[in-house]
């Protein structure tokens, strides 16, 4: 080793300080606490995003490219929705819930008629939609309103949110996948984390 590398600084990890592995889902009692939380701000569009979000299941990219004829054609709002992905290219299907098609309402009225149709509009680039960072920084934002930490939770978070409660009160796996668009069921598997939970829950009931 040369007389240099003897006095180098070690270079600093890049995970150093970060919380790493999968993003952990919102609870239920974080959904409401979020709501209640942007509906007396006046947070309009943010509490439209956040309950497509949920609603919708969709990547970062993907849900940052929602155009206003995807969820209101002809300005009906629809209960139902379908999306390509950009990822894979695949139709995956989403509901819009009456809380979801009550925010959209607010905020279209309020974003009113534009040139674009994008649903949620860059306010910084004309023409343009808002970007994955912005969606990535709005996300931190709002699970700190309910004392959350920031680095435990992402976009992926409110992704993940309502497949893990629906794999939670069914098991049904195939309707987990369809509502992600995965190819594979064993993507769906390592996404919702579902072999260590089980794992984990079958070795709690052991009374040793």
């Amino acid at each position: 080793m040369s007389q240099p590398d003897l006095f180098r600084t070690p270079k600093k990890p890049w995970n150093a300080g970060r919380i790493i592995g999968p993003k952990a889902p919102l609870e239920p009692k974080h959904i409401w606490s979020i709501r209640q939380q942007l509906k007396t701000s006046g947070r309009c569009r943010d509490l439209a995003m956040f309950n497509c979000a949920i609603d919708a299941k969709l990547r970062a990219c993907d849900l940052v490219r929602l155009t206003v004829s995807d969820v209101a054609p002809g300005g009906v709002l629809r209960t139902r929705s379908t999306v390509i992905q950009q990822k894979t290219g695949r139709p995956v299907p989403f509901e819009i819930t009456e809380p979801t098609r009550e925010a959209l309402a607010a905020w279209l009225a309020l974003r009113g008629r534009r040139l674009d149709d994008w649903l949620f509009p860059s306010r910084s680039r004309r023409g343009d939609h808002i970007t994955t960072r912005q969606y990535a920084r709005l996300v931190d934002r709002w699970v700190q309103l309910v004392d959350l930490e920031p680095g435990a939770y992402g976009t992926h978070s409110l992704r993940r949110t309502k497949v893990a409660l629906v794999y939670k009160k069914t098991g049904n796996l195939r309707a987990c996948q369809l509502l992600l668009g995965h190819r594979k069921l064993e993507s769906t598997v390592r996404y919702l984390g579902i072999e260590v939970d089980d794992a984990l829950a079958l070795s709690e009931q052991l009374e040793i």
